[in-house]
């Protein structure tokens, strides 16, 4: 979330350092996920965890943005849908695929 929060803030000549006041949200959203998920017992499964993870940090990461008054325009939300499924549920396909190669 730290990395996604610095590249948009960069992209649009914010102050990068400030990135956890954009963070905050999705960093709260991803451990009410990972809660949820148990995410300990399988953190590498894309399905719970990682799908579970993902829209939990999307839906919680957007209700505080609402609930702060912060934006939630249409093209945000699309873009940080995308990006969080590819930062948290991309990686776990990548990893699942070498596993799979590595049993053959």
């Amino acid at each position: 979330m730290i990395v996604f929060a610095a590249i948009g803030r960069s992209a649009h000549g914010e102050d990068v350092l400030g990135m956890l006041t954009t963070a905050w949200p999705f960093l709260a959203g991803t451990l009410i996920g990972w809660l949820m998920a148990r995410g300990a017992r399988r953190p590498a499964a894309v399905v719970p965890t990682g799908v579970v993870v993902w829209l939990s940090t999307e839906l919680v990461g957007m209700l505080l943005r609402v609930l702060t008054g912060d934006g939630t325009a249409w093209s945000f939300v699309l873009v940080s849908l995308v990006v969080l499924g590819v930062f948290l549920v991309g990686y776990r396909l990548v990893l699942a695929g070498v596993a799979r190669v590595r049993r053959r």
